[in-house]
């Protein structure tokens, strides 16, 4: 999919098809080129040989496209220098230096406090609804659930770093953002990129099935992030702020 910003081309995302508004919002607000949805003046989508004006408040959940062109109401709070690839492996997408990737967040805000026993079943909750895995055997999952383990949003793609990304872009559209009393859980490990989409999100809670790289644990307790991750059974590893995660057992 290619996305452009007031009609010039930003980037070439390598993605799953569907949900593409919500990933084009989503990757918009993870590099601070919008702050929220009040930035955003218009949508246009393009598909196959026609092109549409969409609104706002789509829901985009069957709508697939080719290129999506968002434009601004004022000018973006960080455009971005260059346009960027991003592929389904890495999410850092239109940053230059080590500095343009923190974007300079300010700590997240204490957030909610979870039950240790409420994290386990967090795996089998994405796992349960991944239908596009079913089918393919290929897909990560991101899942925005609340602070008692209810699913919120769940989003697939071939690229965790795009599923985060599409959640981001539905709670954009549902004016649910910055989503700061939630917690995010994602598929596989979680590499700085998923860490920094949740920091901008004010996501305060990150699980991950898999493990967290040097720098995503870096970059957690810079900003305050709870990271949890090695989900195995009904063990799990909290690297960053355990004072959200209550009743966990210290070994």
């Amino acid at each position: 999919m290619q996305l452009l910003l007031d009609g010039e081309p930003l980037s070439v995302i390598m993605r799953t098809p569907g949900n593409d508004i919500e990933l084009a919002l989503g990757l918009l607000h993870a590099e601070r080129v919008i702050i929220s949805l009040r930035d955003v003046a218009s949508l246009r989508i393009s598909a196959e040989a026609h092109e549409t004006e969409a609104k706002i408040a789509v829901r985009d959940d069957l709508l697939e496209s080719n290129a999506v062109d968002v434009h601004l109401r004022t000018t973006a709070a960080r455009r971005p220098r260059r346009s960027f690839l991003s592929s389904s492996a890495c999410g850092v997408c239109g940053a230059t230096t080590m500095d343009d990737l923190a974007h300079d967040h300010a700590p997240l805000r204490p957030g909610p406090i979870v039950d240790a026993k409420t994290l386990p079943p967090l795996a089998d909750r994405l796992r349960e609804q991944q239908r596009l895995f079913e089918r393919t055997g290929g897909l990560h999952a991101a899942g925005l659930f609340s602070a008692s383990g209810e699913l919120i949003t769940l989003r697939e793609d071939i690229g965790r770093h795009n599923a985060v990304d599409k959640v981001v872009g539905r709670a954009l559209l549902d004016g649910t953002a910055p989503i700061s009393g939630a917690l995010l859980a994602v598929s596989g490990r979680a590499g700085y990129e998923v860490v920094q989409k949740a920091i901008a999100a004010g996501i305060p809670i990150l699980v991950a099935v898999g493990a967290p790289s040097t720098l995503a644990v870096a970059t957690a307790v810079r900003f305050g992030l709870t990271l949890v991750g090695f989900m195995r059974g009904e063990r799990f590893n909290v690297y960053s702020a355990p004072e959200r995660v209550r009743g966990a057992r210290l070994d």
